[in-house]
């Protein structure tokens, strides 16, 4: 199904172009990139054979589309891991209120190494921080002595996970 799904989108030989950068310079995916990219996120150590079986192109010029595609910061490779299996105990979502400008405050966040997600938003928090703990402790401390302390924060909210229901990384090409 999901190389039927490939097919269909290499149907058009004018979809059979490479990668290229579009006018705001982000890179425009032909049905190609898109299916190699669908390919690795359902097993991110699937064979370039495979792929290029299902895709339609030779290894080798699979082999040379994903590279493409890590240069271009398109996508990465990477090995995901249940927190809770690896000692991680405590996860949770830290809306962040803070004067001025926010990207001081968004980059110091970044640099910390419990933080695995930041992003400025607009609505009832100017930030929003996934923290990763090892237990309460360790998110109390994050959170009273490494982020409320920051030049510019005036107040944070966290929202303690009890339980993950749905976390994917499939979104990328739908």
């Amino acid at each position: 199904m999901q190389s039927e799904r490939v097919a269909s989108r290499s149907a058009d030989p004018r979809d059979l172009r490479d990668s290229r950068e579009s006018r705001n310079g982000t890179p425009q995916l032909d049905a190609v990139s898109l299916g190699i990219i669908e390919q690795l996120q359902e097993d991110g150590r699937r064979p370039y054979a495979a792929i290029g079986k299902a895709v339609g192109l030779s290894e080798a010029a699979v082999r040379q589309r994903v590279q493409k595609l890590l240069d271009q910061g398109v996508m990465q490779i990477v090995a995901v891991t249940d927190p809770l299996t690896v000692g991680f105990r405590r996860q949770a979502m830290v809306g962040i209120n803070a004067d001025g400008d926010l990207e001081p405050v968004a980059e110091a966040l970044t640099a910390m190494q419990e933080v695995e997600y930041v992003v400025m938003t607009a609505g009832s928090f100017d930030i929003l921080a996934e923290i990763v703990c090892e237990d309460d402790d360790h998110l109390l401390d994050v959170i009273n002595k490494r982020i409320r302390v920051l030049p510019g924060v005036r107040s944070t909210e966290s929202f303690v996970y009890l339980k993950l229901k749905k976390q994917t990384y499939m979104w990328g090409t739908r």
